[in-house]
C-alpha cells in the first residue's frame, strides 16, 4: 500500500508540535500531547520520532496519524474483551474536531479521563530484546525459568506477563509480578494480568491472518473515579509492539519488525553516545521508516478488514 492509497491523508510536513488550540495542555510525552477538553481529554499523536529517549528533531510526516489509526482499529476489538478510554460517540466528536481543526482529526483520540495505573502490563510469547538479554545472563525471562537452549528470537512455551514500573522519562524498568500487586493490589493486579494475556492472544490471532507474528506488546490501564478499569493510551502498534512478517521467521537472530528500529540500526551506526542533542536523520533513513509504518497500517488493519 502506497501513501495514495490509504484511507486518510497523511500531511506533507510533519507535526512536531500541536499549536494554537484553546485547550489546557496537560500532559506531553516522546510522542502525544494531551489536552483538556473539559469533560474530556483531547490525545493528540505528533511526528515526534525518539530513539533511546531522544527525540529526534526531525518528525515523520504522517507517523502520529498512523499510530491513531491503528489504535483505533484495534480498541474497537478490544470492546469485545474490556472497556477502554475512548468517549462515548468518538467518530462523531472527532469529525466535529476537524470541522475547526482539520490537520488533528486523523491523529486524534478523545478519552475519558482516568487514572493511570503506575505499571505498564507487558505481554511476551518470544524471547527478544530485553528478554532475551535477561536469558542470555540468567537463563530466565525475569521472574519466570525458561527451557534451557532457547534462541533469539525463539517461541516461549506460553505468553508470559512480564510488568514494568511506569516512569515519566528514561527506561521503564522490569518489575516482579508480587511487587507490582503490593503497588496497585492484588485483585487488581490479577485483572490486568488476565485482560493483557487475553488481548494479547486477540492481537496474535489476528496478525496471525495477516500472516505476521506478534511477538510482544505492552498496554496501560487507568481507573476512573469509581475504580472501573480500563484501557488506554494506544494499542497494538508498532510503536507499543513487536511485529513480524511470519515468512521467513526463523529463531536465532533477530527478525525484520514493522517500527522505528530502521532508525535505531541507523543511529547504532554512528559514534553517538545516545544523549542530547541527537544527530541528524538523512531522508532516506526517515523515507524507509516511513514506508514500515505505511507497511504495518495496511498489514495490521487492510489484511484484517
Amino acid at each position: 500500500m502506497n501513501i495514495d492509497s490509504l484511507p486518510f491523508p497523511l500531511p506533507v510536513e510533519p507535526l512536531l508540535e500541536v499549536k494554537g488550540l484553546p485547550y489546557p495542555l496537560v500532559a506531553s510525552g516522546k510522542v502525544r500531547d494531551v489536552f483538556d477538553l473539559g469533560d474530556a481529554l483531547l490525545m493528540v499523536a505528533s511526528d515526534r520520532v525518539s530513539a533511546f529517549d531522544v527525540i529526534m528533531n526531525e518528525g515523520l510526516a504522517g507517523k502520529g496519524v498512523l499510530l491513531t489509526q491503528i489504535s483505533l482499529y484495534w480498541f474497537a476489538r478490544a470492546a469485545a474483551i474490556t472497556q477502554h478510554h475512548l468517549v462515548d460517540e468518538h467518530a462523531a466528536r472527532i469529525v466535529e474536531l476537524g470541522k475547526i481543526h482539520p490537520e488533528l482529526q486523523h491523529r486524534s483520540m478523545i478519552v475519558k479521563k482516568l487514572k493511570p495505573l503506575p505499571i505498564e502490563a507487558v505481554a511476551r510469547g518470544y524471547l527478544s530484546g530485553s528478554g532475551w538479554k535477561v536469558y542470555q545472563e540468567t537463563g530466565k525471562l525475569f521472574e519466570y525459568g525458561l527451557p534451557q537452549g532457547l534462541q533469539d528470537s525463539s517461541q516461549l512455551p506460553k505468553p508470559l506477563f512480564t510488568p514494568t514500573t511506569k516512569v515519566a522519562s528514561g527506561h521503564d524498568m522490569p518489575i516482579d509480578c508480587a511487587d507490582a500487586a503490593k503497588l496497585i493490589g492484588e485483585e487488581l493486579f490479577q485483572r490486568v494480568h488476565d485482560l493483557s494475556i487475553a488481548l494479547y492472544q486477540m492481537g496474535v490471532e489476528r496478525a496471525e491472518a495477516a500472516n505476521l507474528i506478534l511477538a510482544d506488546t505492552k498496554f496501560e490501564f487507568g481507573l476512573d473515579e469509581a475504580g472501573e478499569l480500563y484501557l488506554i493510551d494506544e494499542i497494538l502498534t508498532p510503536d507499543s509492539s513487536r511485529y513480524w512478517p511470519r515468512e521467513g521467521y526463523a529463531p536465532g537472530g533477530a527478525q525484520p519488525s514493522f517500527d522505528k528500529q530502521f532508525v535505531r540500526d541507523y543511529l547504532e551506526s554512528l559514534d553517538w553516545d545516545k544523549t542530547p542533542p541527537p544527530p541528524a536523520l538523512p531522508e532516506a533513513v526517515l523515507a524507509g521508516t516511513l514506508e514500515r509504518y505505511i507497511e504495518a497500517y495496511s498489514t495490521i488493519v487492510s489484511n484484517n478488514e
